[in-house]
């Protein structure tokens, strides 16, 4: 229960940060004097550490290597001031600094076993915290979407999407030998309709804000929002799924499927007024294979 509590926390206050007014007041906060900035590392670095003491696996290395995972893209976006006039060399870093250690679970080796699926959820949800923070409020990045749906269109573009991009994944799928037949599904129907917002929060916003509201935005800010963008990112997507299973690493098959689906995703962003859209379409995608593959 304690565990399931810190988790739902980083949840909450990464929603929090769709409220308008909390962007505002913490971009506010952090432009009067740019050094608050620094507490960012340390407040993350406690909440990581509380979680690791309720997994008994609080240590001091394990403590310092977050305090130097947060500090690092903190410096990126330190070094560079508040006023972002477009995206810079040193954002990229930035992300990549908040992406890759946990992409190659960087600190597993100081974790043991069973609190390592834990504490990859937690370090997640402070990466994600951290990003926002450091890219909506302190650099002031724009074209992140993160607002909820302002327009009809925001929600009936992922079902659009959807219904093109669905039977491509299925068509090319099956045959590759990354996902079976089709068959009708045998879970219950209470905890089908629960998967949907679990996908959405822990896996589907969470992979966008990544993927769409900071690398391909970053992308489209530096490079333009045209075809050669959108495929680059996408690539970028397939990419990161190369490690997951199940099937053998490196996982061809996945990055396949995974840059396809990420060019239904990153349209869906260049099209929509949110980045919830593209989560949106994401959750249908991921929800499907669970439950009819």
């Amino acid at each position: 229960m304690p565990q399931t509590a810190v988790l739902a926390l980083l949840i909450a206050l990464v929603f929090a940060f769709f409220c308008g007014s909390v962007q505002t007041s913490l971009r506010a906060w952090l432009k009067r004097e740019p050094a608050r900035v620094w507490l960012l590392p340390a407040a993350l670095t406690s909440i990581f550490s509380a979680a690791a003491w309720m997994a008994g696996v609080a240590s001091l290395p394990l403590a310092a290597a977050m305090l130097a995972y947060t500090a690092a893209p903190t410096l990126c976006a330190f070094a560079q001031g508040t006023e972002a006039k477009k995206a810079e060399g040193w954002d990229f870093g930035a992300v990549l600094l908040l992406w890759l250690p946990l992409e190659f679970n960087a600190g597993a080796a100081l974790v043991p076993r069973p609190a390592q699926g834990f504490l990859h959820s937690v370090a997640y949800g402070i990466a994600i915290l951290l990003g926002l923070t450091l890219f909506l409020c302190f650099r002031g990045i724009g074209g992140m979407k993160y607002n909820l749906p302002r327009r009809a269109s925001d929600w009936w573009l992922p079902a659009l999407a959807f219904a093109i991009a669905a039977p491509v994944l299925i068509a090319v799928g099956i045959p590759i030998g990354f996902i079976p037949p089709p068959h009708l599904p045998t879970a219950p129907a209470g905890r089908m309709a629960a998967a949907v917002g679990l996908i959405f929060a822990g896996t589907a916003l969470p992979e966008e804000i990544l993927f769409r509201a900071l690398i391909q935005n970053l992308m489209m800010q530096r490079w333009g929002a045209g075809t050669r963008t959108l495929v680059a990112a996408s690539l970028i997507f397939g990419a990161a799924h190369l490690d997951n299973g199940p099937q053998a690493l490196p996982n061809w098959r996945y990055m396949i499927l995974a840059t396809i689906a990420g060019v239904a995703y990153g349209k869906v962003f260049q099209k929509s007024s949110t980045v919830v859209s593209s989560a949106l379409l994401h959750t249908a995608v991921d929800w499907t294979k669970h439950y009819f593959f």
